[in-house]
């Protein structure tokens, strides 16, 4: 037995579903060997949900395992093929720098991928190196989990391990792999590659897949495909209106990076907006603003329809019938984002029922926020706290005429002053993985210093909890860099 096929011990539980799929969605992967690796940081509470044994994750065999030096018992490691509409465009994709190790069982029955990410090249690379560096790892590493503690569904982060490798980029990079954990990768990409390359029969046999993992309460119905659709708009439309009540920009919002589970995938240019402006852009490559803040939703619905482009022939016989059948289904998702969005900022604004006068309320403040460059997520954390004195917003008189409004508006429900509070503290975050922290913490780990990092990571547990410790966390930078850019970490 070799060195790279050498089982190890049994808390992992795999299986490969997804490796029995028609091999058009797949390419069987040997994967790299790296030098010298070294666990930076692993992710205790999820490896305990997931099953795995933490010492043995920590020792030497569990850290060839994260970083594909080994192979664990069951595994088939793959990697998958998908397309995707890149600012618009389609493309042939796949995972270039990725691999899935298979499918863990968890001891509550859950399914989750288990993935390398920046293992080496693959058939879908591109001419690319398929490797990644330290910095774009740990950044998906904190916002991913950021991104779960603030309640938003998202792939989760197992571990970050060094891999003894120097990357070749602008300059010289440490190289690392990041194990991504998700209820899967089927993305809107995966199905239009099977319409675009595929039979009709691999395309069904993709759809019945996606149904049995995730939708498996459809699987009886009448029209499942059609519930298949509906289903992943629902899904979406909450996802991308939770995005928008916290000021999270995702920066790439391809086909490809768009899930059939409904969970935020890939972390290279997002970032939470500072400064509330719908117009924010973060990432370098989005030169036209094609993904800015207040784009997500429109983008949201395009890629949806994309995906209902790839089940017409599963929709109906009738090519017409199926078209109308997509349309009408795309059609709904504007108000389930609508509605799945002003019911969380009601929640923001301590807003217990439904008031025709709710939506100008909320307009107004956000025109204001706009107006006076106010901070996102501290304007709604100052109401939270009815702490109004550091922010130029809240001096103003237009301010004082709104205040007077909410107030009123407040007043004339039954609930009382505590729960308001209650409610709004649960809906307000009172830290977010702002910029120049996420900055600072990747700056110390790439020169070695883990720690900055770790503490940060602490206090996001818990974004909710408006602790004495979260408080220096939550303060702006002294200087807003307007010239801010994120980049995909290719």
């Amino acid at each position: 037995m070799t060195k790279k096929n050498k089982l190890i011990k049994d808390s992992w539980k795999l299986d490969n579903s997804y490796a029995r799929l028609p091999e058009i969605f797949f390419s069987n992967i040997t994967p790299n060997s790296v030098p010298s690796p070294k666990l930076v940081i692993l992710n205790y509470n999820l490896a305990r949900t997931l099953g795995l044994d933490i010492g043995e994750l920590q020792g030497n065999e569990g850290r060839d395992i994260l970083v594909g030096n080994k192979v664990p018992k069951g595994s088939t490691p793959i990697a998958q093929a998908y397309g995707g509409h890149q600012f618009g465009h389609f493309t042939m994709l796949g995972d270039g720098r990725a691999l899935l190790l298979g499918e863990q069982i968890t001891p509550l029955g859950q399914r989750y991928d288990i993935q390398l990410k920046g293992s080496g090249r693959t058939p879908y690379s591109r001419g690319g190196d398929g490797k990644a560096a330290i910095q774009p790892m740990l950044r998906e590493y904190i916002i991913s989990e950021a991104m779960y503690n603030l309640g938003i569904p998202t792939t989760r982060s197992l571990g970050v391990t060094l891999t003894g490798e120097e990357i070749v980029r602008e300059t010289k990079l440490q190289g690392a792999i990041l194990t991504r954990v998700a209820s899967s990768h089927i993305r809107v990409g995966t199905f239009e590659y099977a319409m675009r390359w595929g039979t009709k029969e691999d395309l069904k046999i993709l759809a019945d897949y996606t149904i049995e993992r995730h939708f498996p309460y459809i699987k009886d119905e009448e029209e499942p495909y059609l519930s298949l659709l509906q289903e992943v708009i629902r899904r979406q439309a909450s996802l991308i209106a939770k995005w928008q009540l916290v000021g999270f920009i995702h920066g790439v919002m391809n086909t490809d990076n768009m899930t059939i589970s409904g969970e935020t995938i890939d972390y290279g240019p997002c970032a939470f907006m500072d400064i509330y402006s719908p117009s924010t852009v973060f990432s370098s490559i989005d030169i036209h603003g094609r993904y800015a803040y207040g784009n997500q939703p429109n983008i949201g619905a395009w890629n949806l329809a994309r995906f209902a482009e790839t089940l017409l022939p599963l929709l109906h016989k009738d090519q017409n019938k199926a078209v109308d059948l997509a349309q009408e289904a795309i059609s709904e998702f504007s108000s389930l984002y609508y509605n799945e969005w002003i019911k969380g900022m009601r929640s923001k604004l301590g807003m217990c029922n439904e008031k025709l006068e709710d939506k100008d309320i909320i307009e107004e403040l956000l025109n204001m926020m706009e107006k006076n460059k106010a901070d996102y997520t501290n304007t709604f954390r100052g109401l939270t706290l009815d702490c109004l004195e550091d922010m130029d917003l809240f001096k103003t008189e237009e301010f004082s005429k709104w205040k007077a409004k909410w107030q009123d508006r407040l007043k004339r429900q039954e609930e009382s002053k505590e729960q308001v509070y209650s409610l709004m503290k649960n809906s307000n975050p009172s830290i977010i993985p702002r910029n120049h922290r996420v900055e600072e913490a990747l700056a110390a780990a790439e020169e070695g210093d883990y720690e900055v990092m770790k503490k940060f990571l602490k206090v996001l547990l818990q974004p909710y909890e408006y602790s004495n410790e979260q408080e220096v966390y939550s303060r702006l930078p002294k200087a807003i860099d307007n010239t801010y850019k994120t980049f995909c970490g290719t």
